[in-house]
């Protein structure tokens, strides 16, 4: 699908053979804080979710893509749609790179541009929204870039590391044309 592919990344499907990267990544207790993860994921659990991944996204509410260079095929990182609203026309999306050495050369940004355009073309998708630690500049930085807005901050939201962070609610409402 032309719509998922940019200039260095690809988003697709998950595969089968994805398992040891969801393994890596959602065991990764590093980014437990932005994926709100409290525990490790078995590797049974996430077979079964693989199995499940066929699932379309209005039976879902979600959408999991592996994100993918194009010069090597190597997935490395994931964006999702979730809490997907088919009749309010929304969803949150979040990403992730797994590692450092990905982050900050444009593959999330890419990412993110590619989904945004999913959402809102082949979806028809009326927003999109973000949750994002007000700590983790990066990503809001990121979403910054799409023209996200900082519509509130939730107070004490996350408990984190033995206090509580808050947590800033993006939001990007498609421009009509």
């Amino acid at each position: 699908m032309v719509t998922l592919q940019g200039k260095n990344i690809f988003l697709r499907a998950l595969e089968p053979e994805d398992l040891e990267f969801i393994y890596a990544i959602e065991n990764d207790e590093t980014i437990w804080e932005v994926s709100n993860t409290q525990t490790p994921y078995s590797k049974f659990l996430i077979h079964q979710y693989l199995e499940n991944a066929h699932q379309d996204i209005y039976e879902a509410k979600q959408l999991r893509l592996a994100i993918c260079k194009k010069s090597t095929f190597e997935a490395i990182g994931l964006i999702d749609l979730f809490d997907f609203d088919a009749k309010n026309k929304r969803a949150g999306v979040g990403i992730i790179i797994q590692n450092e050495v990905d982050r900050n050369n444009g593959f999330g940004k890419e990412a993110l541009g590619l989904m945004i355009q999913y959402a809102f073309q082949q979806l028809q998708l009326h927003q999109l929204f973000a949750n994002i630690g007000t700590e983790n500049t990066a990503s809001i930085a990121l979403f910054a870039t799409f023209e996200f807005e900082k519509i509130g901050v939730k107070k004490d939201w996350n408990f984190i590391n033995n206090s509580f962070k808050d947590e800033v609610l993006l939001q990007l409402i498609k421009k009509i044309n």
